[in-house]
């Protein structure tokens, strides 16, 4: 046990890595946090500084959810003892401990942006397949409705659906138990996105949108 939790909290500590705080910081201090949404996430990264901006900082993002799985994880540590869980159980709740820093970053004050990124990172370690269900669904209610937080909340539930059908293991695979506990995190950390969109004024990404008549602003 005291090496598991040894790889949670180095987990937790690589998802506040915040990559729209450091970025912002070595691009002049800039702190989008009090930009736009008021989110350190990649949307309002490229809604407030630009594609450059956001590219960055999905690139830290996910890359520390990579560092997280591939690394932290497997480690063996005699001293703390045996990993208490399977690998890949182990693996998805270092995963889940890095979003969860991502969200509540130690090093920004415990402000930090909404899990998504972190979770495609830890995804594309874990189970890259998993991959086109979370895209495909994200891409799709994209370009139908233009709201991101709804996009991000369907592509996690669809990951939890895929694991549930489509893997051998079904609801006993790890991945379902991660999939349905970030669902249910994903969701949460959008609250403010679907009261915005039941009271009418949510943004769109209108640019994106196959059907732009009937947007609103």
């Amino acid at each position: 046990m005291p090496l598991l939790i040894a790889k949670l909290f180095v987990s937790y500590l690589l998802g506040s890595i915040m990559g729209g705080l450091v970025v912002g910081r070595l691009r002049g201090g800039v702190d989008i946090r009090e930009l736009g949404s008021g989110n350190a996430g990649g949307t309002n990264a490229l809604r407030t500084q630009g594609k450059g901006f956001a590219a960055w900082v999905m690139f830290i993002d996910v890359g520390k959810a990579l560092v997280a799985v591939l690394l932290v994880a497997p480690l063996a540590v005699p001293a703390l003892g045996a990993d208490p869980l399977a690998a890949d159980a182990t693996a998805y709740a270092c995963g889940a401990a890095a979003v969860a820093g991502h969200v509540w970053p130690l090093f920004f004050g415990f402000r930090g942006g909404k899990g998504a990124a972190t979770l495609l990172g830890t995804l594309a370690a874990t189970h890259a397949l998993g991959l086109l269900p979370v895209l495909g669904v994200f891409a799709l209610c994209l370009v139908i409705t233009g709201f991101v937080g709804l996009s991000t909340i369907l592509a996690t539930w669809a990951l939890a659906l895929y694991a549930a059908l489509a893997l051998e293991r079904g609801v006993a695979d790890p991945l379902f138990a991660f999939a349905v506990a970030m669902a249910v995190f994903i969701t949460w950390t959008h609250r403010a996105n679907v009261q915005r969109m039941l009271a009418g004024n949510e943004n769109r990404f209108e640019k994106v949108m196959l059907f732009r008549r009937g947007a609103s602003g």
